[in-house]
């Protein structure tokens, strides 16, 4: 039985890690209303709250996700969960979200 209340969807798009003063590059990978799955040399261990900023590809915005619960880390991969979105970066991210599923119906499934 699936155990996600939102549907992910597969994305590459640019992220800035950060916890504490500290902040990483790396990649989101797949993404939903709830969380999001990330690849980056970020080193994070599950349980921690760190900030996660979404790159919008090809524009100039971000969506920035200001708590972040570590769920789980496998060498460089991790899942986080958006905890408390702000209702303007949900709605930011649901047309990411959004922009991602059309981008992918029109490429085709590969």
């Amino acid at each position: 039985m699936e155990r996600r209340r939102h549907r992910r969807v597969p994305v590459h798009v640019k992220s800035l890690l950060q916890e504490n003063s500290h902040e990483v590059e790396g990649e989101a990978v797949d993404l939903s209303l709830g969380g999001a799955r990330i690849e980056s040399a970020f080193v994070v261990q599950p349980g921690r709250q760190i900030a996660v900023k979404l790159i919008v590809p090809g524009d100039d915005t971000s969506i920035l996700i200001e708590h972040a619960q570590v769920q789980w880390a496998v060498d460089r991969t991790f899942g986080v969960r958006f905890v408390d979105l702000p209702e303007h970066e949900l709605d930011e991210l649901e047309q990411l979200i959004d922009e991602s599923i059309a981008l992918d119906e029109e490429g085709g499934k590969t």
